[in-house]
Formats: structure tokens, C-alpha cells, sequence
């Protein structure tokens, strides 16, 4: 299985210069792919085309050589850096969890997910904790790539460190396909086995000048 980028261009609107230009990036099951670059560059932005969340204005995104599904779930799955902006704040974290799929024990076990914490609304929790959450809601068996963006920037560095922990153990346990969006190239080369440096993929500039 594979997640491609082909010749993939995006900007908001046909007045507005290229945020990204002729992007080509494939990804395997089992690969860790760091996605690297300056802030601003448009990392977030491919991360959401990859997901499913934006659509290119130029070519296309690819699942095993098919379109990702329109509807039902979906097998790239995003986590985001602000996990507070990513949950209902008029849920309990019970009701989000279940929004992609009904975890079962050993997941929120494995997350170090407590019980209390499924009765508790969203601002009764940390950011780690809530990050926490927002892993294990989409770790579905249907899931086969998870795209991380900069999902440990906010955090301390305990938690950083064990947030990463859990992740990588469930990539290798379930043999997921990884992108890790990041400006940190410290954290790429301790995470992934591959690092890809967006601006060298990017034909944004001799784009816009023309």
C-alpha cells in the first residue's frame, strides 16, 4: 500500500500566487516520512491534501492507485498541533472518541488514556492529555496512514517524549505508513527513516514568476 502526491499545485484562489507547485511524493505501508521546511511553507496545507481535507486546483492524491473514498472512513488520518481546536468543547472526550470508531481497552490503555478522563469535558484536560485523545480516535482498524502535524510543539518535554513513544509503538505494531510534519530536524531524524525537505520538492517559485 502507498499514499502518492502526484503533480499536486494548490493556492486559495486563481488571483493568489502557488502555495505549492507540480508536488510529487510517495509514501509506503511501514515507511516514517519526515515532511521538513520553514514555517509558512506549506506543509500543513500538502498534510490536509494527503488527508483529504483540501482539494489540489492541480492533480491528484492517490491510495494504492485510487482516489481516497468520498465517503466513509477514511484511510490517512490527520492528527493536528492544537488538539483543543480538533474536539467538540460541548462533547465529553467519551463522545469524541467514538466519532471514528469505539476504541477498545487496550487502545486507551496503550494511549495511557485514564477512565476518569472519558467523563471529563475538553478543557478539563491538559494539552498532552487531550492529544492523547485525539491519537486514539484515529487509530481504527481501517486506518493505514497517520500524518502528524507537529503534533508535539505545545508540549513539554516529558510528554513530547512519551506522546512519541505511544505513536511509534502503534505505527510498528500495525505496520501504518507515517508523515511527520515538522521544522525540527532533530525530532525528524530521531522519529523517521526518511526525511523529505519540502522546498526541494516545491516548484513554487519558478511558478510565480512567470
Amino acid at each position: 500500500m502507498q499514499l502518492e502526491a502526484r503533480n499536486v499545485s494548490f493556492r486559495y484562489d486563481k488571483h493568489s500566487s502557488w502555495i505549492l507547485k507540480d508536488i510529487n511524493l510517495t509514501v509506503k505501508a511501514g515507511e516514517r516520512v519526515a515532511l521538513v521546511g520553514p514555517s509558512g511553507y506549506g506543509k500543513s496545507t500538502l498534510s490536509k491534501i494527503l488527508a483529504g481535507y483540501e482539494k489540489p486546483e492541480e492533480g491528484e492524491i492517490l491510495w494504492d492507485g485510487k482516489p481516497l473514498p468520498k465517503k466513509g472512513y477514511c484511510p490517512v488520518q490527520m492528527i493536528y498541533q492544537h488538539p483543543e481546536k480538533a474536539v467538540n468543547p460541548r462533547w465529553k472526550m467519551k463522545k469524541t472518541l467514538k466519532e471514528g470508531w469505539e476504541p477498545d481497552q487496550k487502545t486507551l490503555d496503550d494511549m495511557g488514556i485514564e477512565a476518569a478522563w472519558l467523563e471529563r469535558w475538553p478543557t478539563e484536560l491538559s494539552g498532552g492529555e487531550l492529544q492523547r485523545f485525539c491519537i486514539a480516535r484515529v487509530l481504527g482498524p481501517e486506518t493505514k496512514f497517520l500524518i502528524c502535524d507537529e503534533i508535539s510543539t505545545m508540549l513539554d518535554v516529558i510528554t513530547q517524549a512519551q506522546i512519541w513513544r505511544k505513536v511509534l509503538d502503534v505505527v510498528e505494531k500495525n505496520h501504518l505508513g507515517l508523515i511527520v510534519v515538522t521544522h525540527n530536524m532533530a525530532l525528524a531524524k530521531k522519529v523517521c527513516n526518511r526525511i523529505v525537505e519540502l522546498p526541494a520538492l516545491n516548484k513554487i517559485e519558478s511558478k510565480n514568476e512567470k
